[in-house]
């Protein structure tokens, strides 16, 4: 009997903001929520952006100002949301007006006195070009003449041709929120989401492990970027040509496991199974698979799955850039036919559009299988029933889309069937669109979206795109979409594509269904969400999602009245729990967890038998399963 992984909890930060408890959701369909949700949220944010805080029960502005709710809202709220969502790039990432470069100067004195110039020994060129001579001075000092030609790289600046980027909520910095020295962004995106997820199922850590033995844990997480700033990569491959040192820490710190091992290593203290699978733009479903498929077999119970990616650097933009697959401002222009370009309304998925928006975005979510989700009495905010993945075949152009995601999301409508029913697919269902906001996305994935509507006899599918709020986190993208669909189960609110005026006329959308604005459907009329993603490459996934009250219809089936009665009384605590954290959190109380050189395992002290081991800090023992796979072989 297959295991079902439940989901329960979930958090991370992107563009909107904190995704616990629905806030990043919240952010994307603001105008849909009533006055106390959206309150809340404001007022979440404001605090988090530092234009706040909370002292001695009441909110204070910086001047120490009492402020209500009602008042934050009328004072900041514009400010607020104006920096969230995609916006124009914002210097705590880089100027895009002026970004450093290197500028080739040749100098030519062939028709001129040569060139002369003072400068220490120890910064002469090696070995010493042919046409210097070189005169000692006093100390270290050298004096040097140029014969003829000589090229010099300058530093200098120019503008980037993007300007917009899904951020972090200004004013937000992970890096203040622990002792986060020397680890790039991307990593400390990783330990304050995977705390936050952790943090949101209201369960102590050490109460989970104890139900469960050392190796049925695990996390598949990373980033498809690697981490690229100057305390990863980025400091690294630079480094020599700067005329610095590389450190110790740039190589290590660079992997794009690490968001993986800083998980286990400073979060969760853990030695169950452990990954890193990429598939370019599809990697979040592709470490969903992974965490399925083990859940499912039965040989881990708890799974941490997502993914942290900070691409916003001048070398990813201009890398995209360079294969034309990003909004640039011109493009944006000649689309707005004005000069002045609304960057808020970068992202354009479905829509008239250039290009798609880089973004930020670290999202987690932690699994149970259903029977250690009732025993716990954990809060179920969904289920993952499948993801499915295909490549592409031959290709031509590595980048260009191709035939594998008509695959991947046949396959998917065709397994919800067989869980929700036909009419639950046709009446009750919704997909999140990969909307990546080029031309030919909308072109390709809507009519692979409308002939599988198609063929499943399926009118009016609603379609949502959530790159239109927060960009494309490019690893993290279907993590922010299952976020989302979390979010609509949650409120009944499909999330309008609110950044285009209208639908572009070579869309398909005969099956289709596209809105402008947010779709109101009410809670509980929704079954099951499909998480759609297309990557560079071929890598093509499509996920089932299935709504709490369908997970709980099927637990309480598989259970029994009597254990599922019993599960709803211990969950009133957990529910209690995680909003206490939910509180504490808005109040800007985050509980980072992140234990360097903690509760640290001695080698000598594990015991080894033949049956069993026993590993300090763990409650159980981590008994050698049987292996009867092969049992008609031998």
């Amino acid at each position: 009997m297959s295991r079902l992984p439940v989901i329960v909890g979930f958090g991370g930060y992107n563009a909107a903001g904190r995704s616990s408890f629905h806030h990043g959701f919240r952010r994307t369909v603001i105008e849909s929520m009533d006055a106390a949700a959206r309150q809340e949220t404001l007022v979440g944010l404001a605090i988090m952006m530092k234009l706040v805080s909370r002292v001695d029960g009441t909110y204070q502005d910086t001047t120490g100002k009492t402020l209500t709710a009602a008042e934050i809202e009328q004072r900041f709220g514009p400010q607020i949301l104006q920096s969230t969502l995609v916006r124009r790039i914002e210097k705590q990432h880089l100027d895009p007006d002026a970004v450093h470069w290197q500028k080739n100067l040749e100098v030519d004195t062939s028709d001129a006195q040569p060139l002369t110039f003072t400068t220490q020994r120890k910064q002469l060129p090696e070995p010493l070009p042919a046409n210097w001579a070189v005169e000692a001075l006093d100390g270290n000092q050298v004096h040097v003449t140029i014969h003829g030609s000589c090229e010099f790289k300058v530093d200098s600046l120019r503008a980037l041709s993007v300007k917009s980027a899904g951020q972090l909520p200004s004013g937000f910095e992970p890096s203040e929120l622990y002792n986060s020295r020397f680890h790039p962004r991307g990593l400390q995106m990783s330990v304050v989401a995977a705390t936050d997820a952790l943090r949101s199922t209201g369960l102590d850590w050490q109460t989970i492990v104890s139900h469960v033995q050392p190796d049925e844990v695990a996390v598949f997480s990373g980033s498809i970027m690697s981490q690229l700033d100057e305390n990863g990569f980025g400091g690294l491959m630079q480094s020599r040509l700067k005329g610095q040192r590389v450190s110790a820490k740039q190589l290590p710190l660079g992997f794009n496991s690490m968001p993986t091992d800083f998980i286990n290593a400073y979060v969760l203290g853990s030695v169950g199974t452990t990954g890193t699978v990429t598939g370019a733009c599809a990697t979040f479903l592709y470490n969903l698979q992974k965490a399925i498929d083990v859940i499912n077999a039965g040989q881990v119970r708890v799974a941490i799955v997502g993914n942290s990616e900070a691409p916003i650097l001048s070398e990813c933009i201009e890398g995209y850039s360079a294969m034309g697959a990003l909004a640039t401002e011109e493009g944006l222009r000649l689309i707005e036919g004005r000069d002045d370009v609304d960057f808020r309304r970068a992202s354009r998925p479905f829509g008239e559009n250039c290009g798609f928006t880089l973004a930020e975005s670290a999202q987690y979510i932690v699994l149970m299988d259903d029977e250690l989700a009732l025993e716990l009495g954990a809060d179920i905010h969904g289920a993952v029933a499948d993801v499915f993945i295909n490549a592409d075949g031959f290709k031509k152009s590595i980048s260009a889309p191709g035939p594998g995601n008509y695959l991947t999301v046949a396959k998917a409508v065709a397994s919800a069937v067989q869980i929700v029913g036909l009419e639950g697919v046709q009446k009750r269902s919704f997909i999140h669109a990969h909307g990546s906001s080029t031309p030919a996305n909308r072109v390709t994935e809507s009519e692979l979206l409308d002939r599988v509507a198609g063929a499943f006899n399926i009118d009016s599918w609603p379609v949502t795109a959530v790159k239109a709020f927060v960009g494309h986190s490019l690893a993290t993208a279907s993590g922010d979409q299952l976020i989302s669909a979390l979010g609509t189960f949650k409120y009944g609110v499909i999330p309008g594509i609110k950044t285009i005026d209208a639908v572009a006329p070579d869309v398909h959308q005969q099956h289709l269904a596209f809105a402008t604005q947010d779709r109101s459907v009410g809670a509980e009329q929704l079954d099951v969400c499909f998480i759609n993603s297309k990557g560079f490459g071929g890598n093509n996934a499509s996920g089932v999602i299935l709504a709490p009250h369908v997970a709980e219809r099927m637990l309480k089936k598989r259970h029994g009245n009597a254990a599922f009665a019993d599960y709803l009384a211990r969950r009133e605590q957990t529910r209690a729990s995680a909003e206490a954290y939910n509180q504490r959190a808005l109040n800007g109380q985050l509980d980072i967890i992140y234990n360097f050189g903690q509760d640290m395992i001695e080698d000598q002290a594990i015991e080894i038998t033949a049956e069993q081991m026993r590993i300090p800090g763990f409650s159980q023992p981590l008994v050698y399963k049987k292996d009867e796979r092969f049992k008609d072989m031998l």
